[in-house]
């Protein structure tokens, strides 16, 4: 199983609530309309909360996206779809150029 992880921080102007409400009620249904989101086994979005005695992170959300294979993942994030219909979204609620993703392949250490 391959997993994608993806910091987001929101786009200058737009409050915590827009962001994460955006983030729910546009673009996953806009990401999800594409028939190669077929390719998607597991799709998690985490918020951090408050933590006393934790530094506050330097960004909104970290999003998990699982799939079989890495085949599987390209044939999403470079389909002509996610390029023209999903990718074009981001900036509407992203600061794109803070985002950073890294593709993983997990080692289970407990559970």
């Amino acid at each position: 199983m391959i997993k994608m992880l993806i910091t987001l921080k929101r786009r200058v102007g737009m409050s915590f609530q827009e962001f994460k409400d955006y983030r729910r009620d546009v673009h996953a249904p806009l990401l999800f309309s594409i028939p190669e989101a077929q390719y998607i086994r597991r799709f998690v979005v985490s918020y951090p909360i408050p933590a006393p005695g934790f530094p506050e992170p330097s960004y909104d959300a970290v999003v998990e996206a699982w799939f079989d294979s890495l085949d599987d993942l390209q044939a999403l994030y470079l389909s002509e779809n996610f390029r023209t219909k999903v990718d074009p979204d981001h900036p509407n609620f992203l600061d794109v150029a803070k985002a950073e993703r890294i593709i993983t392949e997990e080692t289970i250490v407990v559970g």
